[in-house]
């Protein structure tokens, strides 16, 4: 089986990688980014570089996790996405962590208040139900508030078709191993299937999914910890008239998942469970150059661990968010809203926390090239009282050949607001602690000289104030609490990205992104990173591509021995063939890490080696 696989994976490299499906040139030229401003500009007119992950680059990913596919974007780093399925996950965003980064699912913050950081798991949800996925880097907090400060992950569900029914089949199986094991069994199981539709004036989704993984220890040692998880949604749109529609959803997810000791590092028998069930309603009226949207949701999350210390969490969330976009003239774009949001959960008793938010947003797109992104937030916090946010992004557009050449410069701030943990929790909380502050300038040029090659460059330089950290007053028992530190953070870095297409069917990405932190000791954060990944369409219905990504020395604690440890470099190639067998069935072959190459996400813990994946899609 093995000379098998590698004499695909071979014929996969000499093929080339990543197809980008092809699309006319008026599609291209009508690009548009919506994140930055929530209104649907053109990508020139746009003073970011905003990453968008198209839905014919999620179906070409079919088998994998959101957390990989977003691993392969220039400036993150996602932690535990190339380990064993049930690993936490660690966003590292321009050098940040998990709390200031921000994800939104069909326009409405996702959290869970019974975590420290206050962050959602993206190990919750499922890639097959993803249509699109825009990023958008640096503070963002004037339009999303808390936690938006080096990310927003921004994350659309697929909607209802406009057949009056429509089946969809996902189905892939594949192996999970290590690098020290090559039985190639079929331990990975993903399905999932939806019904939608459009009747008259009322749209309709109907989706399950389910995950089964098996044959990877956790930590590394001899022990298998599965990994398995469901995932149910359903949504119901109504049109009432060409002014009003409103759609009303209800989602249920969650994984179960075995893991081992990590103090001292051995296997063992220990489990979480996580669920989520978030409720939500999403009426829009749209009336003569604008519209008023109220997104709104309820989310119920439960945690459990059964291990040496078991613990149970529970935990609530109310998110409201009403605004109005009004276009003026196609010159001035504005968003004025208000942002509200509940957190409650249980400690020894009950704590809870809220947020009002009244903020506004002006875009300015000039006909001499000059656009300007601007807007304020008053944050409004039960705990602490009130703090100010902004953001000025100014960007200069110039025709070039058959593009432009864009130059933009931002100055934003953004906070992150201490969780119920730190606030309220059983270990060290702190009702009197203060936001953290993220400052970001950034500057950069893209350029686009036809519909075959954009390029961008990007510097950025991020402060970080009031930085909340748990400090030890007690050394013997490790007892402190948690406190904002007088010391700031810097954190800079350089973003590069090329997209082209040298000739006929052939594209290639590419992206590198240096980071650095100077100021405090920095673990498991690469200096260095680099994806390239190279597609070729050999005919209307096939497809290979090859991705490569390195990634550089990192430091990393070795809790055996509480000493600091240098993980080495590595370098990951996989590759993949697609292909449309009809116009209602398409399949899939992927491999990766073709040549098994041996390396360290997390000292002490099992990575993944050489693993072959194959799928379909079914459209009825």
């Amino acid at each position: 089986m093995k000379k098998t696989v590698l004499s695909v994976s071979a014929l996969l490299l000499a093929c080339t990688s990543v197809f980008a499906q092809q699309q006319d040139e008026k599609e291209q030229l009508d690009e548009v980014v919506i994140s930055d401003s929530r209104h649907a500009l053109k990508r020139e007119n746009s003073g970011k570089t905003v990453i968008s992950i198209s839905s014919e680059e999620i179906a070409r990913n079919q088998g994998k996790t959101i957390a990989e596919v977003i691993n392969t974007k220039s400036g993150i780093e996602i932690l535990g996405s190339r380990s064993n399925a049930g690993q936490n996950l660690s966003y590292f965003v321009r050098g940040g962590n998990n709390r200031q980064v921000l994800i939104l699912i069909d326009g409405i913050q996702v959290n869970d208040p019974s975590s420290i950081a206050n962050d959602f798991d993206l190990r919750l949800i499922s890639l097959d139900r993803i249509e699109s996925i825009e990023i958008i880097k640096g503070a963002s907090s004037t339009l999303y508030g808390s936690g938006a400060a080096t990310a927003v992950i921004n994350i659309t569900t697929k909607k209802a078709s406009e057949n009056d029914i429509a089946l969809t089949i996902n189905s892939s199986f594949g192996t999970n191993q290590s690098q020290d094991d090559s039985n190639y069994n079929i331990n990975d199981f993903s399905n999932s299937a939806r019904i939608d539709g459009t009747v008259d004036k009322l749209s309709y989704v109907v989706g399950f999914g389910h995950q089964s993984t098996d044959g990877l220890s956790a930590v590394i040692g001899e022990e298998s910890d599965p990994f398995s998880r469901i995932n149910t949604n359903v949504k119901v749109g109504y049109k009432f008239s060409n002014a009003f529609e409103a759609s009303i959803y209800g989602t249920l997810d969650k994984f179960k998942n075995d893991f081992d000791n990590s103090f001292p590092i051995e296997d063992a028998n220990f489990q979480s469970e996580s669920e989520q069930y978030r409720f939500g309603v999403a009426p829009k009226y749209t009336y003569k150059n604008g519209s008023v949207t109220l997104n709104a949701a309820y989310t119920s999350i439960d945690r459990t661990f059964r291990s040496s210390f078991p613990s149970t969490f529970e935990a609530e969330t109310i998110a409201v968010d009403i605004f109005n976009k009004y276009n003026f003239n196609n010159k001035f774009y504005t968003v004025v809203g208000v942002n509200y949001i509940d957190n409650q959960t249980v400690f020894t008793e009950e704590q809870s926390s809220s947020i009002v938010d009244p903020y506004v947003n002006v875009v300015y797109v000039s006909d001499f090239g000059l656009n300007v992104n601007a807007g304020a937030r008053m944050n409004n916090h039960s705990e602490y009282g009130s703090h100010f946010t902004y953001n000025f992004n100014p960007s200069y557009r110039m025709p070039f050949q058959k593009g432009y050449v864009k130059a933009f410069a931002s100055y934003s701030t953004s906070f992150i607001a201490p969780s119920l943990s730190q606030l309220f929790g059983n270990f060290g909380p702190n009702p009197n602690l203060e936001p953290e502050e993220n400052t970001t300038l950034e500057g950069g040029v893209e350029v686009k000289l036809s519909e075959k090659f954009r390029a961008s460059a990007v510097y950025f330089n991020r402060d970080e104030q009031n930085f909340i950290d748990y400090v030890v007053t007690d050394f013997t028992t490790f007892a402190g609490e948690y406190q904002n530190v007088s010391q700031d953070f810097t954190v800079n870095g350089f973003e590069f990205e090329v997209a082209t297409t040298p000739i006929e069917n052939l594209t290639i990405d590419a992206n590198y992104t240096f980071t650095e932190k100077k100021d405090v000791k920095v673990l498991r954060i690469p200096k260095h990173k680099a994806n390239l990944n190279v597609g070729y369409a050999f005919t209307q219905k096939t497809n290979a591509a090859v991705s490569y990504q390195f990634t550089s020395e990192r430091l990393d604690t070795n809790f055996a021995t509480f000493e600091d440890v240098t993980l080495e470099s590595f370098s990951l190639i996989g590759a993949n063939v697609n292909h449309k067998f009809s116009k209602r069935l398409s399949g899939f072959l992927a491999v990766s890490n073709i040549f098994n190459s041996a390396y360290t996400e997390i000292t002490g813990f099992t990575t993944r080696g050489t693993n072959v994946r194959v799928g379909f899609s079914l459209n009825l």
